[in-house]
């Protein structure tokens, strides 16, 4: 079951991934979120729950990110019901001139298997 729960998260995270470069932020990573999902946004703020994580990627400066990861660490509880993954990040954007800002960091997101089979994050 782990090692299966492993594979499913690690193609989840490139799923989601894809998804965020196709369809933007706010439709990625509200489709990804658990009902009870959290996230960590700016100034250490915790916004829960689809509707506030929509809300946060649907803010207004947002439309021109690009956001590109890949986990560097993938792993899954023995039952495989919840899993880990950890990486870095590249999040590029434009301001309203065109100018282009890069920062990179480290992302941790908890997964958690749903009734369907299916994979969302509970934190990110």
């Amino acid at each position: 079951m782990k090692e299966k729960a492993k594979q499913e998260i690690a193609q989840a995270e490139k799923d989601f991934e894809k998804m965020t470069a196709e369809k933007g932020l706010k439709d990625a990573f509200t489709f990804y979120a658990d009902s009870n999902a959290v996230v960590k946004g700016q100034n250490d703020s915790l916004i829960s729950g689809k509707d506030g994580i929509s809300h946060l990627y649907g803010a207004q400066g947002l439309t021109n990110v690009s956001l590109k990861w890949s986990p560097d660490f993938v792993d899954a509880s023995e039952d495989g019901t919840l899993g880990y993954t950890f990486g870095k990040y590249v999040w590029q954007s434009k301001d309203s001139t065109g100018k282009l800002s890069e920062y990179k960091g480290v992302f941790h997101t908890v997964w958690k298997k749903q009734h369907d089979g299916s994979w969302k994050y509970v934190w990110d």
